[in-house]
């Protein structure tokens, strides 16, 4: 098995990271996240390829021969899901940087002051 995917996944994750630690906007900080959580979606397809192997889905073709492989679903599924989760909590943050933007005036979190009682 090849470690390319795996390498790739791990670069891309770093990247995403490296950005959100080094960055100053929220707006960025949020796109830095989306690409960390890109690097998950190849890792998760890196986990459940397998080589040679047919898809789950037998209703227009014969089943391959007993004993042959078969690439797993619930990899598949999950990475979906990844995807799903992974927009949903895009918008939810870019829609609090708007809301922080409207009321502090700035995406900035070094210039964000703290919360007053």
């Amino acid at each position: 098995m090849s470690t390319v995917p795996y390498l790739a996944a791990g670069w891309i994750m770093l990247v995403g990271l490296y950005g959100i630690v080094t960055t100053r906007d929220l707006v960025h900080a949020v796109v830095c996240l989306s690409v960390t959580q890109s690097g998950t979606y190849v890792l998760l397809l890196a986990i459940g390829y397998r080589s040679g192997a047919t898809a789950p889905v037998f209703s227009d073709r014969p089943p391959p021969p007993a004993g042959g492989p078969v690439t797993d679903p619930v990899v598949q599924a999950m990475t979906l899901t990844d995807i799903v989760v992974g927009a949903t909590v895009t918008a939810l943050l870019l829609a609090l940087a708007v809301q922080v933007a409207k009321r502090r005036g700035t995406l900035d979190p070094g210039a964000l002051r703290p919360l007053e009682p």
